[in-house]
C-alpha cells in the first residue's frame, strides 16, 4: 500500500527536478526523501527519475504516472 505521503514526495521531486530541493519544500533531510522515492520505484517496478550526478529528470513512467497521481491526491483532498 502506497501512502498518500509517499506520492506528495514523489511530485515535489517531479515538480522541482532536484532531490534536495524537493526535501527543503517537504520540510525534510533529503536521504529519507531519495529512500522513500527509491521504495516506490521498487514497489511499482519502474525507474521515475533518471539520476545524473548533475540533474534529475523524470523517465518516461514517471511522466506517465505524474498525472495520475496528482488526480489521486486532488481526489483524497475533496
Amino acid at each position: 500500500m502506497i501512502e498518500l505521503r509517499t506520492l506528495r514526495q514523489f511530485i515535489a521531486v517531479a515538480e522541482e527536478l532536484h532531490f534536495s530541493r524537493a526535501a527543503q519544500r517537504l520540510h525534510m533531510t533529503q536521504p529519507p526523501l531519495s529512500l522513500a522515492i527509491q521504495g516506490l520505484e521498487r514497489e511499482l517496478g519502474a525507474e521515475l527519475f533518471q539520476r545524473t550526478q548533475r540533474r534529475v529528470v523524470l523517465s518516461p513512467a514517471g511522466a506517465a504516472l505524474l498525472p495520475r497521481v496528482r488526480r489521486m491526491l486532488a481526489e483524497a483532498e475533496e
